[in-house]
């Protein structure tokens, strides 16, 4: 089975400084129908204003993923960690057993537009870690390449979950496809653009929820930047 998620449907909070679509349920947004997709628990979509930010807060037990798309995001952590996200780059916050980050945009005339992912972790009260690591436009130009795993292959940023994530862009002729295991799950959002996805014409902001299929299929981008993941069911 494939579901279609539109854009549109998704929750929506406007802060001024900051603009959010949330593809699962987030803070005042509550959906049943959508809570979380295996370990998938948040996928936010956020606009934020030049010289704005999030101030101190802090997390615990979720493995957190920032995906910069357009302008740069400023981060610093409890654990001594401090860096700037620019596209290109993937950046994975291992919060364990608790931890205290701000994220900012220090360009005061340009906004950030990253993508905000949570996976819920196959084991509570670990340490908390973190990594970053840059992939190029060539290394994911019309394939899915590999940025988060279980176990760091391919150079990927390494997770504490049996989860993968992958990007591509695509245009033209580009086509890539992803086998999925039987008994997993598989989630494509699309970033930006558009591209046909399991015959399904999808623009940015829309995803597909797959459950007992073999395959993902992606074809006919269009300046699209697509994010598939690779999920186990959870117990």
């Amino acid at each position: 089975m494939i579901t279609l998620r539109p854009a549109h449907e998704r929750g929506h909070a406007q802060h001024g400084w900051l603009d959010s679509w949330h593809s699962f349920s987030f803070a005042d947004y509550r959906d049943p129908r959508h809570v979380h997709w295996g370990p998938l628990r948040v996928i936010n979509e956020d606009r934020v204003q030049g010289g704005q930010g999030f101030g101190t807060h802090s997390h615990s037990d979720m493995e957190i993923i920032s995906y910069v798309l357009d302008g740069s995001l400023a981060h610093k952590d409890s654990m001594g960690n401090a860096a700037s996200i620019v596209p290109g780059e993937v950046q994975r916050m291992s919060a364990g057993t608790g931890v205290t980050h701000s994220e900012y945009n220090h360009e005061a005339d340009r906004s950030t537009h990253f993508l905000q992912i949570w996976i819920i972790p196959d084991t509570m009260g670990s340490a908390p870690g973190y990594e970053q690591k840059h992939y190029t436009e060539a290394e994911k130009r019309g394939r899915l390449r590999l940025v988060a795993s279980p176990d760091g292959s391919d150079g990927s940023v390494r997770m504490q979950q049996d989860a993968r994530m992958y990007a591509g862009l695509f245009d033209g002729d580009e086509n890539a496809a992803l086998d999925i295991a039987p008994g997993r799950l598989a989630y494509v959002h699309v970033a930006r653009g558009t591209a046909t996805v399991n015959g399904q014409s999808l623009s940015a902001g829309d995803a597909l929820l797959y459950a007992d299929e073999p395959r993902v299929d992606i074809a006919r981008g269009n300046g699209a930047e697509i994010l598939v993941f690779d999920l186990p069911r959870l117990q």
